[in-house]
Order: structure tokens, then sequence, then C-alpha cells
């Protein structure tokens, strides 16, 4: 259908590949991207593991003063959009089949942004060193830098913005950017999600809330999404981001589709800074309302790619959810966590699920989630055990659960 707002690209880092086809064919076969730390000494740490991105050069993205300017989480934003714009076709300027400039936005979120570049900033003040701070310290660690970035670096004039939404950052940035375009605002976004901060003080703050594996020992047996003996979620890093546009658009420059993004919803626990509200009442509300909104029935799902942190409350109030919404369908749907292989990508992770979501459609099969060994019975639904599955994938679902409450879920379909 015309109407429709489809993705025309995806670009991808993640601690499993640095783009998006090795990370999706990673994804397919379970391999884990979670490894003993590298960017810290963390050897005094509870926590000595993390999903890291690895071999990745950000001179080999930004030069120059721009090098200095940028955080690491805009560099792995500028890296993944490169990719999508490349993937999509996509040039901007007055010419046939080009894109207006004035008609392209961008909408990269974050959840703790240019934390790194705080606290190496706030060390280098305690150490005396202060006077020879970086001058791009405060702008670098903004969380709207990613998109300007991704703005400049495209010569993007359209709408754009960022938005923090802890772990529901990343999806929401697609939600918000359907809007832009079904407002008028904008022909043609670049949205997704971005992070990047493993770092001590981030790592001993988790460890003190008790939210983090301590499975040192097998790291990539550490995330462990919907199993009893799981024990906290694995801390990562990475970017996803796509190209969404008018299929109307898309097809003027003959461009082609992954999926659509049919429709989403954001709700609020309003309940804890930390902790999900424990029946999975308005996760399954995000859940419900975005179906609305897409005009699906839970019958129609064909994939969930779930939130799945690892944690003991996430999954069982994910569960329930799930349950709460799809009813007897429940038992008849595909689902499984990414997390399980890339831990959780924090800003990221929903744009991650976008990505699922539309591969998964394209290609008729869906990642698992490894590590599945004990199932905990409070998690009792198909969660794509340890091996990727063949499935014809219709229609599909990403949720995304963050800090503070904030429930975002997208569906995502084959274009019509």
């Amino acid at each position: 259908m015309s109407d429709q707002i489809v993705i025309t690209g995806i670009g991808a880092l993640t601690p499993v590949g640095n783009d998006r086809e090795s990370t999706w064919q990673s994804l397919l076969a379970g391999r884990s991207g979670v490894r003993e730390i590298t960017a810290f000494d963390a050897s005094d740490s509870p926590t000595r593991i993390a999903a890291e991105v690895k071999d990745f050069d950000p001179a080999t993205v930004v030069q120059g003063k721009r090098l200095r300017r940028s955080a690491r989480f805009t560099q792995l934003a500028i890296a993944a959009a490169r990719e999508a714009v490349a993937d999509a076709r996509l040039t901007l300027g007055d010419g046939p089949g080009e894109a207006a400039p004035d008609r392209v936005g961008v909408v990269i979120n974050a959840a703790v942004a240019g934390f790194d570049t705080v606290e190496r900033a706030t060390r280098q003040l305690v150490s005396g060193d202060g006077a020879r701070l970086n001058p791009y310290f405060v702008s670098s660690s903004l969380t709207n830098m990613p998109a300007c970035e991704v703005a400049i670096d495209l010569g993007a004039h359209g709408p754009v913005t960022a938005s923090a939404l802890a772990c529901a950052s990343g999806i929401y940035a697609l939600v918000e950017a359907r809007r832009l375009i079904l407002s008028g605002e904008a022909d043609v976004v670049l949205c997704g999600g971005t992070d990047a901060a493993i770092t001590p003080v981030m790592f001993a703050g988790l460890a003190s809330m008790g939210a983090l594996s301590k499975n040192n020992d097998d790291p990539t047996g550490a995330s462990r999404p919907f199993d009893a003996e799981r024990d906290g979620f694995v801390f990562g890093e990475g970017a996803v981001v796509v190209v969404l546009e008018s299929a109307a658009h898309a097809a003027r420059r003959g461009a082609r589709g992954y999926a659509a993004l049919l429709g989403g919803a954001l709700t609020s626990d309003a309940f804890h800074v930390s902790a999900p509200e424990p029946q999975g009442a308005f996760a399954s509300a995000a859940i419900a309302k975005a179906l609305d909104n897409a005009a699906i029935k839970p019958a129609q799902i064909d994939y969930v790619c779930a939130h799945g942190t690892g944690t003991k409350a996430n999954d069982r109030t994910e569960t329930m959810a799930i349950r709460s919404v799809f009813g007897r369908s429940a038992e008849d749907v595909a689902i499984s966590s990414p997390k399980s292989m890339v831990g959780h990508l924090i800003g990221a992770a929903g744009a991650l699920g976008a990505m699922v979501c539309a591969l998964a459609i394209r290609d008729g099969i869906v990642p698992p989630t490894i590590n599945l060994r004990h199932p905990d019975p409070e998690c009792d639904l198909d969660y794509v055990p340890n091996t990727a599955r063949r499935l014809p994938v219709r229609v599909a679902t990403t949720n995304a659960f963050g800090f503070g409450g904030q429930n975002c879920v997208a569906v995502f379909s084959a274009i019509d």
C-alpha cells in the first residue's frame, strides 16, 4: 500500500558484527558476543564481562576535529547510519530519485549517552589535569549529538531530534519517525538508537543494584533470558539505524523495502525507577495499544522479538504481559531474545529488535534465545530455545521496557 511506512535501509554495529548482515548471521547461528571486558581494567569488579563492539576504529569513520568532538556512541551511530543510507541507496538533492534535504529528518535516541566522556573528564579534573579537558567535552556528551552529527554527515535539514527513554529509547525512535512522516513533516527519517558506556562507574553502579550477571567464568553463557538460572543482564554497546520512509516516496526513487512499520505505542508503569510493575499491566497495555494502532489482532502475530533481559523480574513480567494480551494464541507465537547473544545494548536495544523483525520477515527465519537450558516454570512460552527456526513471518512485534517504567512496542509486517 502506498500509505505504508517502510524500512528501506538498515545499518548496525553490534557485539556480534560490524554491519547488518554479519550481525544477522551471527544471531541466526546463536553466536554470543559476550567476552571479558577490554574497555577498562575490570579485575576488581564483581562483573568482569560485557558485550563490546569489536575491531571498531573510529578514525575510519571520522577524522581530525570531528574525531575529537565526538563520543563513542556518536561514532557508532554515524557508522550505522552510513550503512543504512548506502543500503537504502538514499541520496539527497533535487534531482530525480533524490530526497529533498529539507524533507529528510533524523531521530537517533540514546539512554546513557556520553556517560563515558563525563566519567573520563571527571577523573581528569580530580587528578588535577582539568586545564587540558577536551574543549568538545560538553557538546560530545549530549544525548542529541548522534542525531545532529548524522544530520551533518548527510546534509539533512528536516526535523532532527533525540529522546531518552532508557531501554525503550531505540524503538521509540522509529515510532516517533513514523509520526513525523505521517504528519507530513518529513518524507524520509533516519532513526534508531545508540549507546556505549562500558565504564568503571557504570559497572560499579549497576553492580550495586544487583542488575548484572556475575557469570564471569562463562561469558558466552552469561546472558540467559527466561532461564531459571538467569542472574542478571549483560551490559552491551552498539548502534542500529534504519531508513524509514513512506512507501510512495520509496517507490518514486525505486527503493525496495524490508518491512512496513504498521504502528506502535508507549505507556508508563508509573511504579518504580528500575523495577517493572509486578503484574506487567502497563507493559501489556503497550502491546495491546500497539496492536490496535497497527490494526492487527494478536492471533496474526507470527513472531515477538522480546525485551528478554535475563533479569528475574523482567522476564517474568514480560511473559505475563504477552499472555495477558495474546490469550490462547500466546502458546502459538514464536518469541526470542537477541540479548542472549548481544547483551543489553541499552539505547540501541529496541532498534536492534526492529532490525531483527524486519530481517525475520525478509528471510522467513527467527533467531534463537541461546543459553535456555533450564526453562523457568514462570516463563513458559515458546522462546525458540538455542536454535534458529525457519518460520514464515508475516507480522512481528518487538518489545522494549525501560527503567522508569517506559514501555514501547512496535509492529512490523511484510509489505503489501
